[in-house]
């Protein structure tokens, strides 16, 4: 198995990737054996909208681990209790900088009174499903987790204040650059690929994977083989065993050519 990140992973700062290439990647992977696992924080409807006409040979590892597909099945979803769900809702209300999404089953959600239009519109890059609603304690969807956005230079200090007010109920993860996602505990990157890998009837010694942010460092610790991307920080680099270019030099693809010995053409 093969899992890598999206965002300053798999695809360049403008969001593409070398589609021809990854194919001809792709195509020596199924003949080998060998399963691709797209492993982000983002939607799932999002995800797939970047693999037209072929997601469905592809298995996801959603919302940092909150919903994981093996290709046409879905295997799992989290399911955020409710009063865990209101009780976060009160807590981050506390703090009228932080600009938060419910990110549930079926939909993502934005609070009207407590974000912009500019916000919802920026947050629809990430979640193809998004509507707005006047109150998230009325959302009748299945809860995954919530995806706060805060201040960039202040994204390990709300992540602090999270670990420590929403210890037990939810976990804190975050990429950086003021994102952080609060997840249900035990949900992460990592336990969505144990979830496909005993699935599978594989190893972790049998899986690599890419990545460039803190909520990649479960998997990458998981997988046998682990790459950071060169552009990843310190701490990212140090939990990989390998350090491979940067997004924007195609890393993934570029380390994956050398692996199953696919010819750049």
């Amino acid at each position: 198995m093969v899992a890598v990140d999206v965002d300053g992973t798999f695809v360049r700062s403008d969001y593409t990737y070398d589609v021809p290439r990854f194919k001809r990647i792709l195509s020596v992977m199924k003949n080998a054996g060998c399963h691709f696992v797209v492993a982000s924080g983002n939607q799932y409807y999002q995800l797939r909208a970047l693999f037209p006409g072929y997601y469905d040979e592809l298995s996801f590892v959603a919302e940092n681990g909150d919903f994981v597909k093996d290709r046409k099945e879905l295997i799992f979803t989290a399911d955020m209790p409710k009063e865990t769900v209101d009780f976060v809702i009160d807590v981050c209300r506390e703090y009228p900088e932080v600009q938060n999404v419910l990110c549930g089953v079926n939909s993502a959600y934005c609070q009207r009174e407590n974000v912009s239009r500019e916000f919802f519109d920026l947050t629809g890059i990430y979640y193809h499903r998004l509507q707005w609603v006047d109150d998230f304690k009325k959302v009748t969807d299945q809860i995954l987790k919530f995806a706060p956005t805060v201040p960039a230079e202040k994204t390990y200090f709300y992540y602090d204040i999270f670990r420590e007010r929403l210890k037990g109920k939810v976990e804190p993860t975050t990429s950086g650059h003021g994102s952080i996602d609060l997840i249900v505990p035990g949900c992460h990157k990592a336990s969505g690929l144990k979830r496909l890998v005993e699935r599978w009837g594989i190893s972790p010694e049998q899986c690599a994977a890419f990545g460039d942010g803190g909520n990649d460092i479960e998997m990458l610790n998981y997988c046998g083989y682990s790459y950071a991307m060169e552009n990843a920080p310190q701490n990212v680099k140090d939990a990989a065993k390998y350090v491979c270019p940067s997004n924007e030099e195609d890393g993934v693809l570029v380390t994956l050519e050398k692996i199953f010995s696919v010819e750049n053409k």
